[in-house]
């Protein structure tokens, strides 16, 4: 069975700084019709920073869509043209002042694939020495460093909660 769906129109509804946000009509395998609410992403990256005692940098920010203080690994938004590496590195430094001089890729994966087409990639990062923090003006970001085995358990008792993070972190406990 063929379940690839064509779309038949598309309509931007709203483009903003992060997302745009369009309905496509699409012709479904059966040759009927729907709509898809489609939210546009450049994409992500997450960090996972260890450093030489097996200790985890996290970033507490708040997340206003949920309205909690979070506990995350570091992350960013691709900009324009912006290769992931190169954004991981740049991001890891802005929210934690940290630089990282080994670095491989653990896995990209699509973050909520049933609305959106955010994709993130998601790297390792060892070897850290102080580089300069310089977080967006309107971020405001308070960067620690956790062993890793409590960042693990910190994931089952609800402390850590978001994807990307619980990704992240059970990869590199998985390593150990």
């Amino acid at each position: 069975m063929d379940l690839e769906e064509e779309t038949l129109h598309s309509q931007e509804i709203f483009a903003g700084r992060m997302v745009h946000l369009r309905v496509d009509t699409v012709e479904l395998p059966d040759g009927g019709q729907s709509t898809r609410e489609v939210i546009e992403h450049a994409g992500a990256v997450a960090i996972v920073a260890l450093d030489s005692e097996d200790q985890i940098v996290l970033v507490k920010q708040y997340r206003h869509p949920v309205q909690k203080v979070l506990l995350e690994i570091p992350a960013g938004t691709l900009e324009n043209d912006e290769e992931p590496l190169d954004c991981a590195r740049r991001e890891l430094e802005e929210e934690t002042g940290l630089r990282a001089s080994n670095w491989n890729k653990i896995l990209t994966y699509y973050s909520t694939p049933g609305f959106t087409n955010e994709c993130l990639h998601i790297f390792m990062a060892s070897g850290l020495s102080a580089g300069t923090a310089k977080t967006d003006q309107d971020e405001f970001i308070e960067a620690m460093r956790v062993p890793l085995s409590e960042a693990y358990e910190q994931i089952f008792t609800g402390q850590i909660a978001d994807g990307k993070s619980i990704i992240g972190i059970q990869y590199a406990y998985s390593q150990r």
